[in-house]
């Protein structure tokens, strides 16, 4: 049986001002692109999908200049980013900036993956499967390899700001 839905979409604003409210890990995700050169993305849509196969996921904007360079690589890293790297998720959100330069601090990792240094983790995944759903493309990547980093409280990204998680204490 098919429904036909007769609900229209809440507008964009409102929607996005409701997300806002939501606080969200930040991630950025290198890989290599053809020529064998350093590309990466910040993202806020990062989530687990799956713990047997081992699966991530994240949304990439239709627009990203990075993501035709990101959707051929083979093997991608997921660098989850610790609180005192705002400036790094803040470089590597950025359009038209050389963004593995000073002061980005970084290494080849397995398969030359670039990671970045003193995040709380890195996640090395291949692709699994991608999909355009709304003006994003979904990816998601089957874990291959992971490393926690020197710990410490994530980065989050939340109202539209940059910020880090405090414990409760009672």
């Amino acid at each position: 049986m098919t429904e036909t839905l007769t609900h229209s979409p809440v507008d964009t604003r409102r929607f996005r001002r409701a997300l806002a409210l939501h606080a969200s890990g930040v991630v950025v995700v290198t890989a290599r692109n053809a020529t064998g050169d350093p590309v990466g993305l910040t993202a806020t849509s990062f989530s687990s999908v799956s713990l047997d196969p081992p699966l991530v996921s994240f949304y990439v904007a239709k627009s990203s200049a990075t993501w035709p360079d990101l959707a051929q690589a083979e093997v991608f890293a997921v660098n989850l980013l610790a609180a005192h790297q705002v400036d790094v998720a803040a470089r590597f959100a950025r359009k038209d900036v050389d963004r593995f330069a000073v002061p980005t601090a970084w290494h080849p990792g397995p398969a030359g993956v670039p990671l970045l240094e003193e995040v709380t983790a890195h996640l090395l995944a291949v692709p699994y499967t991608t999909g355009e759903i709304g003006d994003h493309h979904l990816v998601v990547g089957l874990v291959i390899g992971t490393r926690t980093g020197h710990g410490g409280t994530p980065l989050l990204y939340h109202h539209g700001r940059f910020g880090r998680f405090l414990p409760y204490s009672s």
